[in-house]
């Protein structure tokens, strides 16, 4: 096991997102959570806990800066919580979320996010990638589906 790798028993890790974590570990000096490689998008999500996330950054985004270089992908890094309410509010900032409803139906699970009006088009991101980034890590964490932003 590497140094400082906070190893999730029920994700399986690839080598490449460990090599990542170890990197992000290298650079941040924070104990990442967890990592998810999305390629679609271009770019790596980083899980941290939320107490470390201005250190994770770094003064200015300095870390986030390096790591972008380093790896030639965007680097996102998101607040980790266990709490299902929070990890959205987290996957969804700068924007105000209103309320979060879980619906289940065919033994699938779709959340419905509902968000102050002007941000709307905060929440979903350009191309829609910040719900993508919201359905990985809410499907991998609380094995939810559908993500609706409302």
């Amino acid at each position: 096991m590497r140094r400082g790798v906070v190893f999730l028993p029920e994700i399986k890790l690839t080598q490449e997102e460990m090599n990542y974590m170890s990197l992000f570990q290298d650079v941040t000096k924070v104990t990442v959570k967890d990592c998810i490689i999305d390629n679609e998008n271009n770019r790596i999500i980083f899980l941290v806990d939320p107490t470390f996330m201005g250190i994770a950054i770094g003064k200015g985004g300095v870390n986030v800066k390096k790591l972008r270089k380093i790896i030639g992908k965007d680097i996102e890094i998101v607040a980790y919580s266990e709490n299902l309410e929070e990890l959205v509010k987290n996957l969804m900032a700068p924007a105000r979320v209103r309320s979060v409803k879980v619906v289940e139906s065919d033994s699938k699970k779709a959340v419905y996010i509902t968000v102050d009006p002007q941000d709307k088009g905060l929440a979903i991101g350009k191309g829609g990638k910040n719900v993508v980034r919201a359905k990985l890590i809410l499907k991998r964490y609380m094995d939810i589906d559908t993500v609706v932003i409302v």
